[in-house]
């Protein structure tokens, strides 16, 4: 079984929908996926916040447009793929502590259901490192 390890650094819908897009084809095709959470992406992480990101990276003034044409064609949240892939196979989601710590996050209480531990950034990069997949959004 092949692993990917993904570096989220972004919080923005667009990317965060991307990665889930991605986790969902990782899961289907049943591979190990860890996804370490960092800066602007662990606000997303905080438990409440899953459904306050507005915000998009790319094409800003496309905005409404996206949000739009994802309820047009009932994609799923960024948060219902992320669920639907730990369903699928085997998917740990870590946080940076730094990241977490940034945006009033330091215990596990403080995330998301998603989320499987906080760690330091040394774990993420020995992680990529093993990974026969590396994807930073």
């Amino acid at each position: 079984m092949s692993k990917m390890c993904m570096g989220l650094f972004s919080g923005s819908l667009d990317k965060l929908t991307a990665a889930g897009v991605i986790l969902s084809g990782a899961a289907a095709d049943d591979m190990d996926v860890e996804v370490f959470v960092l800066l602007q992406g662990a606000r997303a992480f905080i438990k409440g916040n899953e459904n306050k990101i507005d915000n998009v990276a790319e094409a800003t003034h496309l905005k409404d447009e996206f949000v739009k044409s994802l309820e047009t064609l009932n994609v799923p949240s960024w948060y219902e793929f992320f669920e639907m892939a730990k369903e699928m196979t085997n998917v740990k989601i870590y946080i940076c502590s730094l990241a977490g710590k940034i945006w009033g996050g330091e215990k596990m209480e403080d995330f998301n259901d998603l989320v499987d531990d906080i760690i330091g950034i040394g774990e993420y990069i020995t992680a990529a490192e093993e990974a026969d997949i590396h994807m930073f959004v």
